[in-house]
């Protein structure tokens, strides 16, 4: 998306749109024209919240219903203007960041277009700078899932990480294919079936004063998952090149933090991995070690996840952040509990709990809490290792997989998990079908209101 499509009102000719609230419609309706009326009524607009009407009154204009501005309060109107620069009267706050989602278009597979440009001039010249930046990061993610796994492996995974070291003078370190074997042996053991091209990797990058609080951010990184040796359907499979959802979520937290200068220390780490099939693929029942020390019986090469995900944060854990979070498109339970829109949550912190619920709700990028019960820790024991990986009989899978990851977390290191989707399965305004970033703006608004300068 262009940087252009939002910029300060200086003035400059743009067609209006009103922002009305529903009372306020009937008075505002009486104040036009009798030929704006006419219009509207044949187009059968009532006013109704949420909704709005395009018309013509010497040149293209636009009315919009809405309480007050939310996100997405222009994100459908936007859809349906021409090209051209239009004026909000007023704070439009946060419905800034709906125009321009509202006009991310996927078409690195299609034949390219040109699109039509909408530009809205707003009075808050200071947001705009951080506006763009949201709309970028979350067009990120979305691109990252989009993209075919053919097209988007552990090696282009690394090259974005090392786009952003470049542009914000950070440090990547990356640990690739068999030398992950000895000091992170789960994310070697999930990746080694792949061909050399998709070697398995830990992509991993510094950012920050070494004075400021160490914050790490972790993103599951399975570039396409075919289940393993546990091998999915077809219909299973369908969706798996977004699997790598939780790295595109904290490639993108990450893009923000930096170019917002927060002032923490980042750590960002990101195990990448294709769970292929081939004849050295981890099979079930093998017993993996881990970079904690701990055996691991795996019940299932289709729970893979959470095994590099124990790696990765058994290494954050060892340099004693201030916080860990970390994003994976981790299980089909979560899904089941609260749906494709609403990403669990789970953390031990009840002070995190808070801000992320309140951040989450601000934001307009909900979370819920599940809880990390304790008495569902034994489903994870094993007759001949210190644990599993995937229980059987399917109880509370999310619950376990987070106690899964919770063992390889330091004590009392606060840590938040975010279990998301990653994925839209229906259109909504300004939020296409398709890749889609879940909990990124609340922990981003959280990040802000911690490390606040």
């Amino acid at each position: 998306m262009p940087d252009t499509l939002l910029q300060p009102d200086r003035g400059q000719p743009a067609r209006p749109i009103d922002l009305i609230a529903p009372a306020a419609f009937d008075a505002w309706l009486s104040a036009r024209p009798p030929r704006v009326r006419a219009a509207l009524a044949a187009q059968r607009f009532t006013g109704k919240p949420g909704t709005h009407a395009i018309y013509a009154d010497e040149d293209v204009q636009a009315v919009v219903i809405a309480d007050a501005p939310g996100p997405w309060t222009l994100a459908k109107l936007v859809e349906a203007l021409p090209a051209g620069t239009y004026r909000v009267a007023g704070d439009i706050g946060p419905a800034a960041l709906g125009w321009l989602l509202g006009q991310y278009r996927f078409d690195r597979y299609r034949k390219s277009e040109d699109a039509a440009t909408r530009i809205l001039l707003t009075t808050d010249a200071a947001g705009i700078e951080e506006t763009l930046r949201v709309a970028a990061a979350t067009a990120l993610v979305r691109d990252l899932v989009n993209t075919g796994a053919s097209d988007c492996g552990p090696a282009e995974l690394e090259a974005q990480a090392e786009t952003l070291a470049h542009r914000h003078g950070a440090t990547l370190m990356v640990t690739r294919g068999d030398a992950l074997a000895t000091g992170y042996p789960m994310i070697h053991a999930v990746g080694q079936a792949a061909v050399k091209e998709r070697a398995p990797r830990l992509i991993e990058l510094e950012w920050g004063d070494p004075s400021h609080p160490r914050v790490a951010i972790v993103g599951k990184g399975v570039v396409f998952d075919t289940g393993g040796l546990d091998i999915k359907p077809s219909s299973g499979m369908r969706l798996m090149k977004k699997d790598m959802g939780g790295a595109a979520h904290a490639l993108a937290l990450a893009r923000l933090v930096m170019a917002a200068r927060l002032p923490i220390r980042l750590h960002l780490l990101i195990p990448a991995v294709e769970n292929a099939i081939a004849g050295n693929a981890f099979r079930p029942g093998d017993v993996l070690r881990t970079r904690l020390g701990l055996t691991v019986e795996n019940t299932n090469t289709d729970a893979e996840g959470r095994l590099i995900l124990g790696d990765a944060l058994t290494k954050v854990g060892e340099d004693e952040p201030d916080l860990i979070l970390d994003f994976a498109t981790l299980t089909g339970a979560a899904r089941v509990a609260l749906g494709p829109d609403l990403p669990p949550l789970f953390t031990d912190d009840e002070a995190l709990a808070a801000d992320l619920l309140a951040a989450g709700i601000s934001q307009d990028d909900p979370l819920w809490r599940l809880p990390l019960w304790d008495g569902y820790d034994e489903m994870l024991k094993s007759d001949i290792a210190d644990m599993v990986n995937a229980p059987d009989g399917g109880f509370a899978g999310a619950i376990t997989a987070a106690l899964f990851l919770r063992r390889f977390v330091p004590k009392g290191v606060t840590w938040a998990h975010m279990d998301v989707f990653a994925w839209r399965p229906s259109a909504k305004p300004g939020r296409p079908k398709g890749g889609d970033a879940y909990a990124l703006r609340a922990c981003y608004a959280m990040l802000k209101q911690r490390y606040s300068r």
